[in-house]
């Protein structure tokens, strides 16, 4: 059993990364293996619309982190999105990328359990949060709650270690991640899914 915890902040090891290890901490206690994957500093493309990742079963675009992260996605059991606030939202450049990955790869990750983490100094941990949040109620994904809204506060990492209520939520999250995964590896299949109506776009094929 495996979580991806993503680290959707430029800074390899600031605030968002202490979050994750508090984590990553408590999943090793319940015997779950994690992986932190950082986005880093380098430019994520938008997605175009261009539609190929319907046709190819990846994103056309393969210069930088998008198939990657969708593959390390897909062969994970859980997944946790975190992020810095950024203008009361998730950091952009980690949007375009959540963009893509799951537009063009959400039926893998159908019934993983996941969570969205936010790290702010003030404000706009609960919108950046529900931002995430959007991806997974999108892809059927079980979200993963804790005692509270997953935030962490402080401007640095050694402010957020003083954040004892926020790590608190964190290892929560993590124990309650852990207890969905083992109970799904363990219990009833997923639901059969029915046939698809025609999207709500109003379109000739009525």
């Amino acid at each position: 059993m495996k979580v991806l915890l993503i680290n959707g902040s430029p800074r390899q090891e600031g605030c968002t990364y202490t979050a994750l290890t508090e984590i990553a901490s408590a999943l090793e206690k319940n015997g779950v293996e994690s992986e932190i994957f950082q986005i880093g500093t380098e430019a994520q493309r938008g997605c175009i619309a261009c539609g190929k990742c319907r046709k190819i079963g990846k994103c056309v675009f393969d210069d930088d982190l998008c198939n990657e992260l969708a593959a390390k996605m897909a062969s994970a059991d859980g997944i946790v999105v975190g992020t810095p606030v950024y203008f009361a939202s998730a950091n952009g450049a980690l949007c375009a990328l959540l963009d893509r990955v799951f537009y063009s790869g959400y039926s893998n990750f159908k019934h993983k359990p996941a969570a969205g983490i936010v790290s702010c100094r003030r404000g706009g941990a609960s919108a950046a949060f529900d931002r995430l949040n959007k991806y997974f109620t999108f892809a059927q994904m079980p979200v993963v709650s804790s005692q509270y809204w997953n935030s962490v506060h402080g401007v640095t990492p050694e402010e957020v270690r003083q954040d004892l209520e926020g790590l608190q939520i964190m290892r929560t999250l993590a124990n309650n991640m852990a207890w969905l995964i083992k109970n799904s590896k363990n219990g009833a299949p997923p639901p059969t899914p029915e046939a698809k109506h025609c999207r709500t776009d109003f379109c000739s094929k009525h």
